[in-house]
This record gives C-alpha cells, structure tokens and sequence, in this order.
C-alpha cells in the first residue's frame, strides 16, 4: 500500500504543476474566465449577450467624475465611494444622479443594476427611492427622483414610500385594499416628453405595471434587470438572495429610439435613506429576426407604446393679451374698409365702362 502523502509533499507536487503552464496559457485562461467579452448564449439558441464597457460601470469605478474625458458624469450629492456609489446619503433633502456620456445605439439590450437601498428609518418612515433611466436628455435634475420630469425616454422606479395611501391616510378617507400596494415597489413609465409623473400618486397613473420588491436594509444582494428585446420590454428583479430571476413587468410593443442615455438617479425629501448603486452592467443582444420582424422593428423618433395613447407632443397656443386682441381686431376692421373701398372703386370704373360701350 502507496504511504500517504504528507502535506509538504502534496503542496510540492502541485507547485511542480503549476510551474509547467507557461506564462502563454495562463493568460489564455485568464481571458477565458475573466475578460468578459466573449459571447455567453442567453435564451436556447436565440440569443448571445455581449458585455459593452462603454456602457458598463463596476468596481473600481475608473471612468467616473465631472469632466469631459469620463465614461459616467456624476450630479449632486452622488459621491464614489471604494465599494459602490452612493447617490444620496441617509440625509434630508439631497438629490444625486449618475449618467453615462456615450448615446447607446443597441437595438436590443439588457441592463443589470446592482444596488442597496439602506438607511436608519424605519418601516415607512424612509425615502423616497431610486430610478434607472433611458433617455434623451442627461444630467437634468428635477423632481422625479432626481431627474426631470416630461423626460423623453424609459424610466425604471424603484419608490420606497407610499405618498398615495399616507395622504389617503391624512384626510381620513378609507384606502381601498383593492388598489393598495405594498411598498417598496418597482413600476415603469414611457413617456414622449408630454405626461408629467404624478409624484402624489406614486406615478400610478402613468404606470406600465410594477411589483412589490421588499429591497430595504438586506443583508445579500439586490439586482434588477431591464430588458428591451424586439420591442417587448421586461424588468425582472433577484432580491430574495437565490441568485434567481423573479418577473416583474412584462410590456410588449414598447418602441424606444436609438441613442438615448442611461443613468440613475434618487432623491430624498422629509425622509431619507442612503442609495447606492454598486455596478451597472450593459449586454449587447444579437437576436435573429425574420424580414417581416425587420420591416415592423424599424427604427422610431419617439418613444410609445403600442395600445397606448400618449398626449400630443404639440403644446397649446398661450391665451392672447389684451393688446394682442385690440390689434388683430383693430387690423382686421382696417382691412375689410380698405376691401370696400378698393370694391367700390373697381365696380364704379366697371359702370363707366359699361356706358361709354352704348355710345
């Protein structure tokens, strides 16, 4: 029988092996498993997935700052950190935002965020959320969660407080269980820059759906994923730390335009909580399509969704002054004499010519 290997000769045995790869192929591995760019197949036969950097953020977030050389523009309060990015901290009324420089141009994508949402508040006493953004305009802060409101684009909410049922629950009028929802909770919105997002309302009215997410002060990791894919939007989340998928929101016939920005962003008001955004991880999607698909998913201007009437994009005339009126009306009298008269004239030249004819 073979004596057992002791420790000390086992640990020389291996490095003797480790010693035989060249400095060739351990790089080939190391490419292998770690570079990230190769295809990885998604879908049975369908679809492959390709990493986009230009797109990407993650850890140690080189890339990021304020100037015009940077890959990601901060805003506000959002601070880079060693381990994530914090967007806002556990204050009252801060607002902070990350957003991409480079327009994506993908026809079909997915975009995993991963992100904590974490603070001393406790249970609805906490605010307000978070939002991932695909839009045409950047780094414009405003009341939706950081960023504008009448965006042009996608926008992906995660809300943390209930405003609809706290104010329900201030006027003393019964909320109904019926339409309740439990917070916090993930919803969508397409807008083509014409529909204000109705914060009071926590966006209800505008909603392309959403889900309860319980995403506050975990102890694992929490991931979200948007996936835009021949039209059909899809926004599935992992926070249960299984290191699954759980559908979210499932909307076919969304028409999103090329080149339009991604970013994020988050606020807080009265309440607070810290937000922080750890990666951002952008896939390109190569996905067959047959020429009737090729002809229907041809590129769009405006954002829409099919099914759904979005308000015109053409504002309404401003009511006219006072002046405004005096002079249109005024003009206009001018007008009709200077007609009569210039009639008058014509008509008694036509008479006189009419006459001398009978002589």
């Amino acid at each position: 029988m073979a004596a057992a290997l002791r420790p000390s000769d086992w640990w020389q045995r291996w490095r003797r092996r480790l010693s035989a790869w060249d400095g060739s192929r351990m790089l080939l591995l190391l490419l292998l498993l770690g570079s990230g760019q190769g295809p990885r197949r998604v879908w049975a036969g369908q679809t492959f997935e390709y990493l986009k950097r230009e797109h990407s953020l993650s850890k140690p977030y080189q890339g990021v700052g304020t100037g015009s050389s940077s890959l990601w523009n901060l805003m506000g309060n959002a601070m880079v950190m060693t381990q994530y990015i914090r967007l806002t901290p556990d204050m009252q009324s801060k607002q902070g935002a990350l957003w991409n420089r480079v327009p994506c141009f993908l026809r079909d994508w997915e975009l995993q965020v991963h992100f904590k949402i974490h603070g001393q508040g406790k249970k609805n006493l906490h605010g307000d959320g978070l939002a991932i953004w695909y839009t045409k305009d950047r780094m414009q802060p405003g009341p939706v969660f950081g960023n504008m409101d009448k965006f042009v684009g996608l926008g992906v909410f995660v809300d943390t407080y209930p405003n609809e049922e706290k104010q329900q629950e201030a006027q003393k009028r019964r909320y109904s269980p019926g339409v309740q929802r439990v917070f916090p909770y993930i919803s969508a919105m397409v807008n083509n820059g014409s529909l204000s997002y109705d914060h009071e309302r926590d966006g209800r009215p505008t909603e392309l759906g959403g889900c309860t997410a319980i995403v506050r002060n975990l102890h694992y990791d929490t991931f979200l994923v948007i996936r835009y894919v021949k039209r059909h939007l899809t926004i599935m989340m992992d926070i249960d730390g299984k290191h699954e998928w759980r559908d979210c929101i499932e909307v076919p016939g969304v028409r999103l335009p090329r080149g339009y920005y991604f970013g994020t962003s988050s606020i807080t008001g009265d309440l607070s909580d810290n937000h922080d955004v750890i990666s951002l991880k952008l896939f390109e999607l190569t996905v067959e399509r047959t020429p009737e698909e090729e002809k229907l998913h041809r590129d769009v201007f405006l954002p829409s969704v099919d099914n759904m009437k979005l308000p015109d994009m053409t504002a309404p005339l401003p009511p006219l002054s006072g002046l405004a009126l005096f002079l249109i009306v005024f003009f206009s009298l001018v007008f009709s004499v200077f007609a009569i008269v210039i009639g008058i004239i014509l008509y008694n030249k036509w008479q006189e010519q009419s006459r001398k004819r009978f002589y």
